[in-house]
């Protein structure tokens, strides 16, 4: 095995991942669509719990977390709970606390936003991942390894 195809700290891996609530219950996988992702290391876009665990994997390795997720996702940012007026809301959304709305962003995309509060004509949305703030379990497998 040549060291070429070890995860250091400035590889990409592609990577098939599971995330699981505590009670074992799927609540993402890139398995579903049959499309791993690309981690890149080094570039600031994984945690640095992320980084650590797998430095040293190489394909075909298996490795299960059980982390925060806000190790996974980033850290909740109190910059992305927004409070909008009632009115900017079509009549047949249901405006429920817990619910997932996809909203339009600047690029044309789609961003969820978890309703945490209605009071009013006053909407509370969060934008955070709504497992930032929860344990999880993450199953990663290394697919490839590029440097």
């Amino acid at each position: 095995m040549t060291t070429e195809n070890i995860i250091k700290a400035d590889s990409r891996a592609l990577v098939h991942f599971n995330v699981l609530l505590k009670d074992g219950s799927a609540a993402d996988s890139t398995r579903v669509n049959g499309k791993p992702v690309w981690f890149i290391f080094g570039d600031g876009s994984l945690t640095d719990v992320i980084e650590k665990s797998l430095i040293g994997l190489k394909a075909g390795d298996e490795k299960r977390l059980e982390i925060h997720g806000s190790e996974f996702f980033g850290p909740a940012n109190p910059d992305d709970i927004h409070f909008m007026d009632i009115s900017q809301f079509s009549a047949d959304v249901k405006l429920e606390e817990g619910s997932i709305i996809a909203f339009e962003d600047m690029m044309g995309g789609t961003v969820p936003g978890m309703i945490r509060e209605v009071k009013g004509h006053s909407v509370k949305v969060d934008f955070n991942h709504p497992l930032a703030d929860q344990d999880i379990v993450l199953e990663i497998e290394i697919v490839e390894v590029r440097q």
